[in-house]
């Protein structure tokens, strides 16, 4: 073949390949939102403009879990130290509404924007390179992954340990790590008793696959709500909202809602006040 011929092909390569590399650290655009989704496929920083999420005055029985972790982040972008946090807990119980809730507060009164970037749990792996892109930035960012748990089979737990303390980089100093999960160690328990019972040295197999958690410095309980506090969420949304409903009233439906689901919660409630407005024909907004 002559080089008329290989040298047309030969560019189609070149620029099929760079059509499909993945962009540049300078193709992150940071300034577009306070909120993003780590796409990891594509490397990509996703800007959120609508975060899905409720005022934290309306997050009710957490009180003291919201302080904490609001003083905590305050610290992070303030500059001062901090600790990464892990929100554990029951299903439904205000984790992820609470860390969503704080990075809208803390923004309110903030000149420069403190970002909240999201990771799914399936692209931990990738974390590394995430923090490669953020370590480039000035900007504070809280690093959010929701339902973060391992299986027997997953080894990812291991590498989410040298970033998160252990490594000789660690993360970044403008950036802090969330997650929340239903299991205080992120193992399940029969995962952890299956390797006391079957390793060499129990001790020693159950200090590793536990020793992830204790990265995170500050630890949040979430657990199950009372009937009283289950009510006082529901008549905060409601007033909140401007729903057309008397106390007794509230109170009756919102208990017969959580009979059906057979849980009370603030999930639970919330489903229960979209029931609610969209009888009455309102927007929740």
């Amino acid at each position: 073949m002559t080089d008329q011929v290989i040298l047309p092909v030969l560019e189609r390569i070149a620029d099929a390949l760079e059509r499909l590399a993945p962009a540049t650290h300078a193709g992150h655009d940071l300034s577009a939102a306070d909120a993003y989704v780590w796409h990891a496929e594509r490397e990509r920083l996703a800007p959120v403009q609508c975060v899905n999420r409720v005022d934290l005055k309306l997050l009710k029985g957490i009180e003291s879990q919201a302080e904490t972790l609001l003083q905590n982040t305050r610290q992070f972008t303030d500059g001062s130290p901090a600790n990464n946090a892990l929100l554990w807990g029951a299903r439904g119980t205000g984790k992820s509404s609470l860390v969503k809730a704080v990075h809208a507060t803390i923004n309110q009164n903030t000149i420069d924007p403190l970002l909240l970037v999201e990771i799914h749990r399936e692209d931990i792996p990738t974390l590394p390179r995430l923090l490669e892109i953020l370590r480039e930035s000035t900007q504070r960012t809280v690093i959010f992954c929701d339902d973060l748990s391992f299986d027997a089979n997953d080894a990812e737990y291991k590498s989410l340990k040298a970033v998160l303390d252990g490594g000789i980089e660690g993360r970044p100093d403008n950036v802090i790590f969330y997650a929340t999960s239903n299991r205080r160690h992120l193992m399940a328990r029969d995962m952890i008793e299956n390797e006391r019972s079957s390793a060499i040295n129990p001790s020693e197999s159950v200090e590793e696959k536990v020793s992830l958690s204790d990265r995170f410095g500050l630890w949040l309980g979430f657990h199950n709500l009372d009937q009283a506090t289950y009510f006082d969420i529901c008549e905060g949304y409601a007033a909140h909202f401007g729903l057309d409903t008397t106390t007794d009233a509230l109170r009756a439906a919102a208990l017969e809602w959580s009979m059906t689901r057979g849980a009370r919660s603030g999930r639970v409630a919330w489903q229960f006040i979209q029931d609610l407005a969209g009888k009455q024909g309102k927007n929740l907004v």
